[in-house]
């Protein structure tokens, strides 16, 4: 069972595109291979800046031989169909053989097709996923039609068994498959000769290659930490800033930088941001925090131990830093002659959406917006006006138009710069939060008013012009912002009637589709925390749903219940008592909610069920009016008993007309006790 070694070498990979394409070549070429009838034992992948490789281990030698039979014409069909069903089966008359079935005589093909050898499959699949692969971008060069993402320069196509390696067939506009590769472009760029997987690994590591994407992350990484902890400071973590650099190196080399004294006043945020853009550079801080030298990745060792190199990044990122120095003092006066609210004037010439105004416009709804909500986080009403205000303000500013990414964070610093209070500067980054579901959710009151005013300012202006979410099209990213109102209320442990909400904040908006729109979305959120979807269903159909942080409570409550015996049993009980009625109410035209009298128990469990729900009910009314779920619940499971032994004892359908009815206005109460609760027949089960 031989195994492959695979290897395709072009120009520079752009690292964004390096991990997915190796994954690509992965799969497209085992699912090819599993296709043409081969089978093999494991497969990896690799890539560098200049290389995507392939190490299969225990491909088979050859497909199976196939065999088919193939039912032909009638014996006595006219010659015109035989000799169409012989073309089709590539055979003559002697080969084929005759049959009988209920319907007569007629001919049978049995066609052999043999495997083929390993070496063919795989020269075929090679070429159709090197011709028709899955780049995001790609492009020509030269004469030929090959399509690659950078011009591709040679082809490894080995086949290694016990008899040696052997170089499988394969030329692709002139680029035939050898066993020859290039080491590092400066530093061992002489071509060399590979045997198989490990004799190709070892000599690129002697050619300084590091195959291994995550072994160049790694030594970066723990360099970086190294020489981070001998100067006293911090390594800023940046996992994707680490993933892009060990795919832009071959063999990493980390250098350590110093920042000129003149830009240290810049907000660390600055800092860091513009060596990441533009250099792609790590961030040391102190244990103050402030970023006071840069971590830069090269690409190869030199006589001088990197100092040319050093230099000539410290002299690009001063002139890097200069602009952003310009652009930081810059707001800054425009902060200090017109205040951040000045700044923010300049929104009312831009368009947020063509049927829902400026932005300024929608900072207005906001504001407005902002003001209802404070008293329902704690918040005062005037500063989450004022902070909601100026929280966008930093969009005019001459950084956030260099680094979008720091809207918000310079927002902070501008409005502390123009003495407003901190709960107005810290809501100009919290109220885009949290962007995402492993995002922290904001706290501080003011903060909480604004992020929720600006998220259900978006969804509610949506619903209005029914821009809503369609399958897997979400352009406004609507389901994460309902994520996002979610989760601020439930951490915050809010009690908000959202239908209220809603209804203050857009006009035409349709309140109660945008309800079912969250409550798709909490059950999203809560099955994630392992809550039932059908606990979910049957606690939102009781009052209050809107009241998230209510209604996750009794639905918490519920699922704890049904976690045990008694509450599991209970369900089984509800459903029986709530068959048998709507049966018999069916069947008289009459509802049976009222009467049950004990005077006319017959049993000792028929009497034990009435004293089991007027204790109950005792127990239950006053816990779901102090929205005690817990005790509620509790009470409503300790049913489960006599209603199991009530079951077990009494005839329900008496021949006794008085009877029967008193027991079914007794198992109405069992019905009502329970839907008191949550509506127990959306459960499961």
């Amino acid at each position: 069972m031989p195994d492959i070694l695979i290897e395709l070498f072009s120009e520079e990979i752009p690292a964004r595109m390096q991990t997915r394409a190796a994954e690509d070549l992965r799969k497209l070429v085992t699912d090819g291979l599993v296709e043409g009838g081969l089978t093999y034992a494991h497969a990896r992948s690799f890539s560098t800046p200049r290389r995507l490789v392939l190490a299969i281990e225990g491909l088979t030698d050859e497909s199976p031989t196939l065999r088919e039979e193939r039912k032909g014409p009638k014996v006595g069909a006219p010659q015109q169909a035989i000799d169409g069903f012989l073309r089709a089966t590539g055979l003559t008359m002697d080969d084929l053989i005759t049959k009988e079935d209920k319907k007569g005589a007629f001919y049978l093909a049995m066609i052999e097709k043999p495997g083929q050898p390993a070496a063919e499959i795989l020269s075929a699949v090679l070429e159709k996923t090197i011709r028709n692969f899955p780049w995001p971008k790609s492009m020509r060069w030269g004469a030929g039609s090959l399509r690659w993402v950078r011009p591709l320069h040679s082809i490894i196509a080995l086949m290694v068994s016990e008899a040696g390696a052997e170089i499988v067939p394969l030329d692709i506009d002139g680029i035939k498959a050898g066993n020859t590769t290039r080491g590092h472009r400066f530093m061992a760029p002489e071509p060399f000769t590979v045997s198989g997987f490990e004799d190709y690994a070892a000599k690129l590591k002697r050619a300084c290659v590091v195959l291994d994407a995550a072994e160049r992350a790694e030594t970066i990484l723990n360099e970086t930490q190294n020489q981070a902890f001998a100067l006293g400071l911090e390594l800023v973590e940046d996992k994707g800033l680490l993933a892009e650099v060990a795919g832009l190196v071959e063999w990493p080399v980390v250098l350590v930088g110093e920042i000129g004294a003149d830009f240290l006043s810049l907000p660390p945020e600055v800092l860091q941001t513009s060596m990441r853009e533009h250099q792609k550079f790590f961030s040391l801080k102190d244990k103050s925090g402030q970023i006071v030298r840069f971590v830069t990745v090269a690409n190869r060792e030199t006589a001088d131990n990197g100092a040319t190199i050093l230099a000539g990044n410290q002299k690009v990122l001063a002139a890097r830093l200069s602009d952003a120095k310009f652009f930081w003092e810059n707001d800054l006066r425009v902060v200090a002659n017109v205040g951040l609210s000045g700044m923010a004037e300049g929104l009312a010439n831009v368009t947020f959406h063509n049927k829902l105004g400026s932005q300024k416009a929608r900072i207005d709804r906001i504001s407005a917006l902002a003001r209802e909500i404070a008293p329902l986080v704690g918040a005062s009403p005037d500063l989450a006006h004022e902070a909601a205000e100026v929280a966008k303000a930093d969009l005019q500013s001459a950084m956030v138009g260099e680094f979008p990414e720091l809207q918000g964070t310079m927002g902070v610093y501008y409005a502390k710069a123009a003495g407003l209070p901190d709960a107005v500067a810290h809501a100009c980054k919290a109220h885009y939060q949290p962007l995402g579901p492993s995002d922290d959710v904001p706290t501080e009151p003011v903060s909480v008013a604004v992020a929720l005013a600006d998220k259900i300012d978006t969804l509610t202006g949506f619903w209005a012009i029914d821009e809503k979410p369609t399958g897997s099209k979400d352009p406004f990213a609507l389901r994460r912002a309902a994520l996002g109102v979610i989760r601020l209320i439930l951490t915050n442990d809010l009690r908000a009637p959202l239908t209220e909400v809603f209804a203050k904040a857009y006009p035409g908006a349709d309140v109660t589709d945008l309800l079912a729109f969250f409550h798709d979305r909490l059950k999203v959120y809560l099955r994630d925390q392992g809550i039932r979807h059908d606990v979910i269903d049957a606690c939102l159909a009781m009052p209050g749903n809107d009241d998230l942080t209510l209604l996750v409570a009794r639905a918490r409550a519920l699922q704890a219940t049904l976690e045990t015996d008694d509450g599991e049993n209970l369900i089984q009980a509800y459903k029986r008592a709530n068959n048998i009625l709507t049966q018999a109410e069916e069947k008289d035209g009459v509802e049976y909610s009222f009467g049950a009298d004990p005077k006319f128990a017959e049993t000792d469990e028929e009497r034990a069920l009435f004293t089991a729900l007027d204790t109950a009910q005792a127990q239950i009314a006053p816990a779901m009016a102090q929205e005690d779920f817990a005790t509620a619940m509790a009470a409503m499971a300790a049913l489960r008993a006599p209603a199991d032994a009530f079951f077990t004892a009494v005839q329900i359908n008496s021949d006794n007309e008085i009877l029967r009815r008193n027991r079914l206005n007794l198992l109405s109460r069992i019905r009502q006790i329970c839907l008191s609760v949550a509506d127990l027949g959306k459960l499961d089960g």
